[in-house]
């Protein structure tokens, strides 16, 4: 018994071949429209840990959707006049003076970040504390630094070797 279900007609050679450009020049064109951001590499960026980290990263942050960057193993959220960036493979910082703070996000994840104010940058650089490779993320004043948690996911992917306290 013949399908009753409709066909589609058949397409010629040269009409998939149109539609295939057409698809593409359309991927191109939006690809165009997201911004990119200049973030500088970090000196470890080759880390294997830090492509696992970078995909495990969220698309949007504190409501700010994820930005494409000119390095490897960076990523950023915002806008490009107000972004906030993450670099992984950063140097791990050693013992030190400085503000630091576990932050635990609502599944328990806790990590360790220092947290210093660049006044000349008009910005706060939060860096993780104990883990390799090191993550460093830079919020821009004028932007909630509250987001930050939300990355404990992905940076907990590299294992801590010391704690804040």
């Amino acid at each position: 018994m013949p399908s009753l279900a409709p066909r589609s007609p058949a397409r010629s050679p040269r009409a998939r071949r149109w539609s295939g450009a057409a698809a593409a020049v359309g991927l191109v064109t939006l690809g165009a429209c997201t911004p990119t951001i200049t973030v500088e590499v970090a000196p470890d960026a080759t880390d294997p840990l830090c492509a696992s980290i970078v995909l495990a990263l969220p698309e949007e942050l504190g409501g700010a959707e994820r930005l494409r960057t000119t390095s490897q193993a960076t990523t950023a959220w915002g806008t490009q006049s107000s972004a906030i960036t993450l670099r992984c493979g950063v140097e791990p910082p050693g013992p030190t003076t400085e503000a630091c703070q576990a932050i635990e996000d609502v599944s328990g994840t806790s990590v360790d970040w220092l947290v210093v104010e660049d006044e000349d940058e008009g910005s706060w650089v939060f860096t993780t504390y104990g883990r390799v490779p090191a993550v460093e993320v830079t919020v821009p004043d004028g932007v909630a630094t509250a987001p930050v948690v939300d990355l404990n996911r992905a940076v907990s992917l590299a294992p801590q070797s010391r704690h804040c306290y």
